[in-house]
């Protein structure tokens, strides 16, 4: 192709591409410095280990305006665009589109079959690339395409945009997970991914107040049914944000520029002190795979997920529920505001009581007790108020600790960096699986009851806390075990970082 008298070729445009995602050259001259500086910032140095704390205490404060603030608006969008189809129902789509029998919920679960096919080579990859760009370069793509639901003209269009949905959201949520956990420690991360996921709930918040306002003021402007338009002005926002976080996230701690060389140094020290480790010591990819996939914990994690996401699949249906009882477009759409706004709060509340306290399990477990409370309330009643009552618990129960979970497989699976990125993506992965069958358990014939669904969903919330009591015993026992080895006499030097560290219970 001939542009401006300048030849461009297929090879020049990807060598460009990969010179932007890769890590910048000068990450690696600065390694050396880095770990002088880890040693003054360990020893104590030119200042006291109170002056230390006082430092790691504001670099943590400037990671948090910096970082959290970012994710939680990326996150809003992700989770508005891909939820938008469910409120999309509410405003009529799927008589525009001639839709009927199992076809919404096929075009809910196709959206997950390019989902979690995309996650695990994903976050592989962010270990060798930039995040400030990766992420916000998929958010763009996903941006587009959710705008272009907004001119299909049948159901066929409908589910290739939805798989292809799916597929560019894929790296945005496991890879902001282990970004996160890049630079925060154990004792903060379960409120730090709170915080995030609490973004998701208001999203479907915010959902409804958007649907609502959109189906208000803008059915038929322009000749145009109001849910093409809550397609095109989310992807819009979508696409504006994405571009204004390339120059907000950073990468990592060893290669961000607008952190000093002392705050690098000190950011690296925390995470190694952590998992014993540099992020910045790169292994093996495919070993890294190998591990995560040979560690009987990554798949007792897997099962807390895919049965917290198999009863939260109910999620992409709450606008379906409210609907039942008959209030109206409007009504119902605003009526699905206030349960995700209770089960944000319950999760910043159970996030900070889980960092608080030192504890994971327990944390999981009581939540899902109260969701499954709610699945049965739902399954054996039509009165309005209980049902609408039942909504709250659910979505608390079941996303107030979700979170939780996500901190666990951090603190439970820390080292080496690719296990970590690797382990992240295969439980997310494992957990999006539930997605591809759960919405066929809420077809039309089955309304307004549900209780096929109701009476699964209770199944899935036992089964949840009964894998978690297993992870928690198999856990203790591995702490019990790496007690007697640090006061064996003969245990290998080089192994005093993996024996000094424990697991979160």
């Amino acid at each position: 192709m001939r542009f401006n008298s300048i030849d461009l070729t297929l090879g020049d445009v990807r060598g460009g591409i990969y010179k932007l995602l890769e890590p910048r050259p000068d990450d690696a001259d600065n390694g050396a410095d880095n770990d002088v500086d880890i040693d003054v910032a360990k020893n104590g140095g030119d200042f006291d280990v109170e002056g230390f704390t006082v430092r790691e205490e504001a670099l943590v404060g400037k990671l948090d305006r910096r970082i959290m603030p970012c994710l939680f608006g990326m996150i809003v969008l992700n989770y508005l665009d891909r939820n938008s189809l469910a409120n999309a129902r509410i405003q009529g789509i799927e008589q525009a589109l001639g839709l009927s029998g199992s076809d919404f919920s096929t075009a809910i679960s196709v959206f997950f079959v390019g989902y979690i096919g995309l996650q695990i080579p994903s976050n592989l990859l962010i270990t060798r690339v930039r995040p400030s760009i990766y992420l916000p370069g998929c958010m763009i793509a996903w941006g587009f395409l959710s705008g272009a639901s907004a001119f299909v003209t049948s159901f066929k269009g409908l589910v290739m945009v939805r798989f292809l949905l799916g597929f560019v959201e894929a790296p945005f949520f496991p890879g902001a997970l282990f970004l996160l956990s890049s630079w925060y420690t154990r004792k903060e991360l379960a409120l730090r991914t709170a915080i995030l996921y609490a973004g998701s709930l208001l999203a479907g918040a915010f959902g409804g107040l958007v649907g609502a306002s959109i189906e208000y003021f803008f059915n038929g402007f322009m000749g145009v049914e109001s849910w093409r338009w809550l397609f095109m002005i989310e992807a819009s926002c979508t696409i504006l944000l994405a571009i204004s976080a390339m120059f907000i996230l950073p990468d990592y701690p060893h290669s961000t520029r607008f952190l000093t060389p002392d705050e690098r140094a000190i950011a690296m020290r925390r995470v190694q002190d952590q998992s014993g480790v540099k992020d910045s010591t790169k292994g093996s990819l495919m070993t890294g795979l190998k591990m995560a996939l040979t560690d009987y914990k990554v798949w007792l994690l897997s099962l807390i997920i895919i049965t917290k996401t198999s009863a939260g699949a109910v999620t992409s249906f709450i606008p379906t529920l409210v609907g039942t009882f008959g209030l109206g477009r409007v009504n119902t759409l605003l009526l699905v505001a206030p349960p995700y706004v209770c089960a944000a709060a319950m999760t910043l509340v159970i996030s900070r009581m889980s960092d608080r306290l030192g504890d994971r399990a327990y944390h999981i477990m009581g939540p899902m007790v109260l969701a499954a409370l709610g699945f049965f309330f739902a399954a054996v009643t039509l009165n309005t108020a209980v049902r609408y009552l039942s909504l709250f618990l659910m979505l608390g129960g079941v996303y107030g600790s979700y979170n939780v979970a996500l901190a666990w497989i951090s603190s439970t699976l820390p080292r080496p960096v690719e296990k970590r990125s690797a382990a992240i993506a295969i439980i997310n992965t494992m957990g999006n699986v539930a997605q591809i069958y759960s919405p066929y358990f809420y077809l039309p014939e089955n309304g307004p009851r549900y209780l096929l669904a109701m009476v699964a969903n209770v199944c899935f919330c036992a089964a949840c806390i009964g894998v978690t009591v297993v992870l928690r015993k198999c856990l203790k026992q591995e702490n019990e075990d790496l007690t007697r080895r640090k006061y064996d006499d003969g245990y290998d030097i080089n192994e005093v970082d993996e024996i000094a560290y424990r697991y979160t219970l």
